[in-house]
C-alpha cells in the first residue's frame, strides 16, 4: 500500500513549528536567569566566549625552567672583623673613595651590553638589582679587552663585556655602569639561579650580576692551566672596587665567585691562579667581612 504524499502546506507548518521551537528555547536561554546552584553557562555567555580572541598570558602564569644542576658555590671568604693591617686598611680606604669616583671610563659599543630586565623570557617579574660579583681574567692585555668591546658584534655569539676591568699596574677602567648588564657570562648559574632572557639560548646569571676582570699577565696568555700570578696592585684595586659594591648593593661575600664556578658548560677557568687569601686579608682589613 503506497503512502500519499503529504500536502506541501503540512510540511512547510511542521518547518515552522520547529523553527519557532527553537527561536522560543534561544530566547529562554539569553533571558534566563540563574537559579539557586545552576552553574551550566547560558547561551550567550558561549556565544561571547567562542568571539573573544584566546587571552595572552598574564605575567607571571607560565613557569621558567630552572638550571641544571650544578655544585653548590662554597666561598673562601672567611668572616672576620679582626684588623691585621692598620696602614695597609688606611691606604684602602683612600683607594676606595678614588675607585667609586675616579676610574677611567670607557663607552663600548651597545651590541656588547643590553639593559637589565624587570621580566624573564615566560613574564615572570624578576629582580635585576646586582646580588652577585663574578670574577674574570682576560687571558690577553687589557688594551686588546677594550678594543674588543669597542668593535660591534652584532652575533650573539660573539658578545661579551665586563663592567671593570683591572690592569696589571693596578689601574681600574669602568667599562660599563653597573645598572646595566654585561655579558660576562653565557649559559650560566649560581646556586640553582638564573634568569632566562631569552628562551631560545637558556639562562645565565648576567641580568643580577656584576663582572670584572683582571688583567692577565704575559705568562699566561695560552690555554695552560695557570700562570705567575696576579699583581698585589691588582688584588688592592680588587678589594678596593668589591668594598664599594658590597655596600652599594648589599652584596654579601658568600656571593663573590668565579666565572668557572657559574659556568655550566665547563669551559671556563678563569680567574686562574687567584689568591684568595690576598683577597680575604684586604677585605679583612677593608672591614668588609665583618658580621655583626
Amino acid at each position: 500500500m503506497s503512502t500519499a504524499p503529504q500536502p506541501w502546506w503540512i510540511a512547510c507548518a511542521a518547518g515552522g513549528m520547529l523553527a519557532l521551537g527553537a527561536v522560543g528555547w534561544l530566547a529562554r536561554e539569553l533571558s534566563a536567569e540563574p537559579s539557586a546552584g545552576h552553574l551550566r553557562p547560558s547561551l550567550f555567555e558561549l556565544l561571547e566566549e567562542v568571539r573573544q580572541p584566546p587571552a595572552a598570558p598574564e605575567p607571571g602564569r607560565r613557569a621558567a625552567p630552572g638550571p641544571p644542576s650544578q655544585r653548590s658555590w662554597q666561598s673562601p671568604l672567611r668572616a672576620s672583623c679582626t684588623i691585621t693591617d692598620p696602614g695597609q686598611r688606611q691606604r684602602l680606604q683612600r683607594l676606595v673613595g678614588q675607585v667609586q669616583t675616579s676610574p677611567a671610563r670607557v663607552q663600548i659599543h651597545p651590541t656588547n651590553f643590553g639593559e637589565r630586565f624587570t621580566r624573564d623570557a615566560y613574564g615572570n617579574p624578576i629582580d635585576p638589582t646586582p646580588q652577585l660579583v663574578v670574577l674574570h681574567e682576560t687571558v690577553y692585555g687589557i688594551g686588546s679587552a677594550i678594543n674588543t668591546f669597542l668593535t660591534p658584534h652584532p652575533r650573539d655569539d660573539d658578545q661579551v663585556s665586563y663592567h671593570t676591568l683591572i690592569g696589571g699596574d693596578g689601574s681600574v677602567v669602568q667599562v660599563l655602569d653597573p645598572a646595566k648588564r654585561a655579558f660576562g657570562a653565557g649559559n650560566s648559574a649560581f646556586n640553582g639561579r638564573w634568569v632566562v632572557t631569552n628562551a631560545k639560548v637558556g639562562g645565565s646569571v648576567n641580568n643580577f650580576a656584576l663582572h670584572v676582570s683582571l688583567e692577565t699577565p704575559l705568562d699566561g696568555e695560552d690555554e695552560g692551566p695557570a700562570h705567575s700570578g696576579y699583581s698585589p696592585a691588582q688584588y688592592d684595586a680588587l678589594a678596593a672596587l668589591l668594598a664599594g659594591w658590597m655596600e652599594t648593593y648589599s652584596i654579601p661575600a658568600e656571593h663573590i665567585t668565579t666565572h668557572r664556578a657559574v659556568d655550566l658548560g665547563g669551559e671556563r677557568a678563569d680567574p686562574r691562579s687567584f689568591q684568595w687569601s690576598a683577597l680575604q686579608q684586604r677585605l679583612q682589613n677593608l672591614g668588609a667581612l665583618c658580621r655583626r
